[in-house]
């Protein structure tokens, strides 16, 4: 018999730890703590495994049998795909937007167009910077330039030629951009929709949707209004050169057609049956309109390679600036609607923190402004290459459009600013955060040897860099202000005066310093990009690393793409309904279950025990630990974690949930509020206390009998290797007796 089969037949009866990793699984081997293994069911991607035949099924003498779900493979990648995560980041940020705003149900239709809307402006925004490179820096300014040509072989055989051929030919660049994007995102996601059954109930909160999320037909029609703005976008950029030449009808009667295009892709993202998944003629209509951009694309290439009339070749091109200012001013509008809406319905959630409530808003500033900067820094840094190092205010050959040097500067100051402030409020909050941390150092450790005062100070440093997390939320405010005071100063771009000489008028920096600080802005920018690339590579080669940069992907690949396309695929769309399957399989089969949940992994048992029926609930039990689902989900997402949901999944599983969590862990925390005095009315009991349980770490601050070390800090790592995790898999497997 086949051991996948085996592994999955309906005979194994007893009970099964069913376990779900973090960030920090490398493999199932290590999640089962056992040297072999073999897949009961899934895939390469995502599959279950149990201990090889060669052991006892459990691994234990209890007779609990083993299973573990590994899903790291879902949201990772090789590196090639974690270079394309990069570029896909800006998608990412806009759309955990649209899942960051607030409960009030009255806001969602507004809220959700408009972060549709700057999802769009974010495509716009980077064919416009593949445009800038491409027509504007090389085609447009180097190519007329005999001096930028000189001892360039590559570029020289363009030099000289009409502006229309070479404008025709470097269009390719952009095409062949769109064509990445789209290419990179056309597949499907991570099918495994299981169809609600008969049986299962209603959904009662927004969470209770996630397993049952199939987005493929909203990703699809996304997908190609998407294609047809960016498409149309270019047949603009181009057309705006081509009217420098004169107006003609064709000219004209292809911009105007292109401007509908992108008029009718901004009506259907505002069109409430977009996200319903039976209205095929939507999606028709999307087809069509697509077919449409890709065939007006190609008759724009013809209408400007066909140009024979000399092109005024000065400055930039034609149109192009102005373009991408407008750009700006437009997001900065959609921005200013986005923060109303938002503030209009901050008396809806009384129990939620202001700062929270503008979620959505702070996650579109930190996604349109990380695009701007990538944007900028490659045009900037492709004009550098071209000028050959010369300083920017002596750039007369390609020098890159003001706006770009204003993004760079305002990301630049808007990213040291933070890091000050950062710094200061570290060094401010640290003495608090040392108290706090000795006390509970004091409790846990009453009767320390002397000796081990090093190793005590080191614990409270632990506690106290954990306890920092609480303050991100207020740095990460001042940022998104910041970033849009910045976005606000691109539109200075549109002056003539140069941004060092204007500094130097109204605020009297010298024009040099100026200049340094761009030269070092742009540097910054290309070392962060960079960085982002060593670390996603490093972030699924090293499992110590992945802990801590993983966490932030894998908390933003836990959503559907339901604002950009664009954006790396959701794994819960896959996991949830996998992990509902396999679960009421076993269950059926006359087992009861223990699910344990790491970090995301007990994000991922949440939304799977709201998918499941009673009968199946009924006889299974949860036990999470490192979980965020309080501390980082329900502060980033109010509308789908929330009090009441997390009650809601209390009471699915009969209140057979304990939380493992402790004071050194910098990401997972306490699933209920900390409790506080006795005011229930007579007759009344609060079960939330029996849920969070706390562990002391370390375990000890002396080396045992037999070792030289002390017990090491575990912080955010997986429980299974302490003893209280056993104890209390048994606790629940006996309580579903």
């Amino acid at each position: 018999m086949d051991q996948r089969e085996a592994g999955g037949r309906a005979g194994d009866v007893g009970v099964v730890e069913l376990r779900v990793h973090g960030v920090s699984a490398i493999g199932p081997a290590e999640l089962l703590d056992r040297p072999h293994v073999r897949q009961v069911a899934g895939d390469h991607r995502g599959g279950f495994y149990r201990p090889g035949p060669e052991f006892h099924e459990g691994g234990e003498a209890d007779g609990v049998t083993l299973e573990a779900y590994r899903w790291n493979n879902l949201p990772a990648g090789n590196a090639v795909r974690t270079l394309s995560m990069v570029i896909l980041l800006p998608f990412m940020l806009i759309n955990l937007a649209i899942w960051m705003r607030p409960a009030a149900a009255g806001s969602d239709p507004v809220i959700k167009a408009l972060c549709r809307l700057l999802a769009l402006t974010l495509t716009g925004m980077y064919v416009l910077s593949i445009v800038g490179i491409a027509l504007d820096v090389i085609a447009w300014k180097c190519m007329s330039s005999p001096e930028c040509l000189a001892g360039r072989s590559w570029l020289s055989w363009l030099g000289g030629r009409p502006a229309g051929l070479r404008l025709a030919v470097l269009a390719l660049v952009p095409v062949a951009a769109i064509a990445l994007v789209w290419r990179i995102t056309a597949r499907p996601a991570l099918p495994a929709h299981v169809p609600r059954a008969a049986n299962q109930p209603l959904p009662t909160h927004r969470l209770t949707a996630v397993g049952r999320w199939d987005n493929e037909p909203l990703v699809g029609r996304l997908r190609s209004i998407h294609v047809a703005a960016a498409f149309a976008t270019l047949d603009l950029s181009l057309l705006g050169a081509r009217a420098a030449q004169g107006l003609s009808i064709g000219t004209v009667a292809l911009a105007a057609t292109s401007g509908l295009l992108l008029i009718m892709c901004v009506v259907l993202l505002c069109t409430p049956p977009l996200t319903t998944p039976t209205e095929r003629r939507l999606d028709r209509l999307v087809r069509v309109l697509r077919t449409i951009a890709l065939g007006l694309t190609v008759l724009v290439w013809l209408h400007i390679l066909t140009s024979s009339a000399s092109w005024p070749e000065r400055n930039g091109l034609p149109g192009y600036e102005l373009t991408v200012v407008g750009l700006f001013i437009g997001q900065a509008v959609l921005l200013v609607v986005l923060g109303v809406a938002l503030f209009s319905h901050r008396d809806r959630q009384p129990h939620v923190a202001f700062s929270l409530r503008l979620g959505a808003l702070a996650a579109s500033v930190a996604a349109i402004n990380l695009a701007l900067t990538f944007s900028a820094e490659l045009v900037y840094r492709v004009s550098d290459i071209l000028n050959r190092g010369a300083p920017t205010a002596q750039a007369s050959i390609s020098s890159p459009p003001h706006a770009c040097i204003w993004a760079i500067l305002g990301f630049s100051l808007a990213v040291l600013v933070t890091l000050a402030v950062a710094g200061v409020e570290s060094l401010a909050t640290r003495p608090g955060r040392i108290r706090a941390a000795s006390a509970i150092v004091a409790r846990d450790f009453p009767n320390a040897p002397t000796d081990a005062t090093p190793r005590l100070r080191q614990v409270r440093r632990t506690m106290a860099r954990a306890r920092f997390t609480e303050k991100l939320v207020p740095l990460a405010v001042l940022y998104t202000c910041l970033a849009g005071i910045g976005i606000a100063a691109v539109t200075l771009g549109l002056l003539p005066t140069p941004p060092s000489e204007l500094i130097q008028r109204y605020v009297g920096l010298p024009a040099g310093f100026v200049n340094f600080a761009i030269g070092a802005g742009s540097y910054l920018i290309a070392a962060l990009f960079l960085g982002l690339i060593i670390g996603g590579i490093f972030a699924y080669r090293t499992p110590g690393f992945r802990r801590y940069v993983g966490v932030l992907w894998d908390l933003g690949t836990f959503w559907p793409r339901a604002a950009h396309p664009f954006a790396p695929p959701c794994y819960a769309e896959r996991a949830v309904p996998e992990l509902t399957c396999r679960i009421t399989h076993l269950v059926d089969s006359g087992n009861t279950v223990v699910l344990t949940g790491h970090s995301h992994g007990s994000a991922l048992l949440a939304a799977t025990v709201l998918q499941l029926p009673p009968r199946v609930t009924d006889r299974i039990a949860l036990l999470t630990h490192g979980s965020p689902l309080r501390r980082l989900y329900g502060r980033l997402f109010p509308a789908y974690i929330s009090d009441e949901v997390i009650h809601e999944i209390a009471n699915r599983v009969d209140w057979r949930w304990v939380n493992l969590w402790r004071d050194t862990d910098p990401i997972g925390g306490r699933v209920f509020p900390p409790p506080q005095q006795p005011d229930a009315a007579p007759g009344t009991f609060d079960r939330t206390p029996s849920v969070d349980r706390r562990l002391r770490d370390p375990r000890d601050v002396t080396a045992a009998p037999g070792d030289i070390f002390p017990p090491p800090i575990k912080g955010h790592s997986p429980c299974e290797a302490d003893r209280v995790f056993d104890e209390v898999v048994r606790d629940l497997a006996g309580r579903l007796q």
